[in-house]
Formats: C-alpha cells, sequence, structure tokens
C-alpha cells in the first residue's frame, strides 16, 4: 500500500562546475534508497544531462521524449539497479536548455504518476545560474549547495546564493563540502562562506551538512561508472555520504494546500509568471 507522506524535493546545486554535485546526488540516492526511502532523480540539467552517464545507464528515452513525442513520465521513469529511479534528461539538445511554459505545464499534469509512490525528488540541477538553474532551486522546499575549498567554487556559490535571495527571495541554504582534505578545512571554506552571506545578504540561513574528504576511491567510481557508496561501503567518502543522508533524513516536509508532489512545479510555474 502506498504511503500518502508529502515528498520531500530538495535541489542539489552549485555555482560552479566540476565540483562533483551529481556524483554527490547520485551517492545521496544510493544512500538514502538503502535507508529504506523511495527516491527519484530528476536530472535537471535538461540539455547536458550526466546522471545517466556516471551511472552507466542508457536509458532510451528522456525528457525530450515527453515534450515532444507523446510519452508519459512512466514511459520515461528510468529503473537503476540501485533501487532508486531517474527522470532522464536530453544530451545535446539545445531546446531543452530553457524549458517553455508549455512544457513546465505538461510535466506538471505527468507528476500525477508520482504522488504518493516517492518520498525524495532530488533535483540534479545545472551550474550557474541560468534560468533553469534558478527556476528548479526557487521550486524547491531545500536547496543543498555543493562546493568546493578552491576560491572559485566559493565565489560561484555566493554568486548563486545572492542572485536566488535579492532576485527571488530565497533565504534558506544548505551546504555541503565536497573533496576536501578534512573537517577542519570544510569547515573554514564554509565559515568564509558563512561571513560573506551575513555581511552582504541579509537575512540568510546557511546551514552545514556535512563534507566529503578527498578520496581516491571516489575517482575509482566514477571512472568505472558506478556509485561510490556502492563500490566501496567502508571508504571515507561513503561514511560521509551516510551522515549528510541520515541529516537529509531530519528536514522537514512544507505542507503545502494542494498535498501532493504537484506544489513543487505550481510554485515553479508561479514563479514565472510573477518574473513575467
Amino acid at each position: 500500500m502506498a504511503r500518502t507522506a508529502l515528498p520531500l524535493v530538495f535541489s542539489v546545486t552549485s555555482g560552479k562546475g566540476g565540483v562533483g554535485k551529481t556524483n554527490i546526488s547520485v551517492n545521496l540516492a544510493c544512500t538514502l534508497t538503502r535507508m529504506g526511502k523511495r527516491v527519484v532523480i530528476l536530472d535537471a540539467d535538461l540539455g547536458l544531462a550526466n546522471v545517466d552517464v556516471i551511472l552507466g545507464l542508457a536509458p532510451k528515452l528522456n525528457l525530450f521524449h515527453l515534450f515532444n513525442e507523446g510519452m508519459t513520465l512512466k514511459d520515461i521513469l528510468f529503473d537503476t539497479p540501485y533501487g532508486f529511479r531517474i527522470l532522464p534528461a536530453a544530451s545535446g539538445v539545445s531546446d531543452m536548455v530553457n524549458l517553455t511554459t508549455g512544457q513546465k505545464l505538461d510535466l506538471l499534469e505527468s507528476m500525477d504518476y508520482l504522488e504518493g509512490d516517492i518520498d525524495h525528488l532530488i533535483v540534479d540541477t545545472g551550474a550557474g545560474i541560468n534560468d533553469n538553474v534558478l527556476y528548479f532551486n526557487i521550486a524547491a522546499q531545500e536547496r543543498l549547495v555543493v562546493l568546493t575549498t578552491e576560491p572559485t567554487s566559493l565565489t560561484d556559490a555566493y554568486a548563486l546564493i545572492k542572485v536566488l535571495k535579492l532576485n527571488h527571495g530565497v533565504d534558506r541554504f544548505r551546504v555541503l563540502v565536497n573533496m576536501a582534505k578534512d573537517e577542519r578545512t570544510a569547515k573554514e571554506i564554509f565559515i568564509k562562506l558563512y561571513k560573506a552571506c551575513d555581511h552582504f545578504l541579509s537575512g540568510v540561513s546557511l546551514d552545514m551538512v556535512g563534507f566529503i574528504p578527498t578520496d581516491p576511491l571516489v575517482r575509482k567510481a566514477v571512472i568505472n561508472q558506478t556509485p561510490f557508496a556502492v563500490a566501496s561501503p567502508d571508504c571515507p567518502a561513503s561514511v560521509a555520504i551516510a551522515k549528510a543522508a541520515e541529516k537529509i533524513n531530519t528536514w522537514k516536509v512544507t505542507a503545502k494546500a494542494d498535498g501532493n508532489i504537484k506544489f513543487f512545479w505550481k510554485k515553479l510555474l508561479f514563479q514565472e509568471q510573477s518574473v513575467a
């Protein structure tokens, strides 16, 4: 019997590419699934899909077919060998870079299929501050900002937070530091981001979810197109991702008037209409 609890929709996002954002999404999905959660990843990097690539999978259908060839969400929802499902995006399709309002409405209606059948929807956004990245972050209940200890990663993460705060009123962010030498180094970069936001962006709330240490087994798993949480479940990175997943499981789901997963898309469409 399907559970009726409202799903948690959270984005995994970054201001800069190359910080391991999609790898974090995939390994969180593996870990949350192992904890008994029903998980779907939406590959929201719509024109440059890579969730399937990092998993070594080749779905025949993706969101392009939903929008252009009359397929349903059920048709394109792809079961992975790891227990979670993905909504694959297209790769190298320029028409997918910015969804139209009509396409968002099509996706909204399609989401009925997931109603009551999901605990977590992980939205793996693109990097940067383009329209799709902003829209998906605006719509999510929680935003997990991934950054590394590199200075450019810090400045770009701040830029993303700044745009979401000043232009769209988003004021709560979760932070995960990836590829950190140790906990002290991770906390130092988080404090720098915290101080910048505290000084220049009044009212922004930052919460450090944790850090993923630099681990050679992560790179090995990426090369082998296997989640490191599966390939090496006891390695330092896997232990750290499990701690982050435990924190995510404590996040409270924000109740919405319609009481189902459609709130995600309705909020996204409302934001688009208000900007227009």
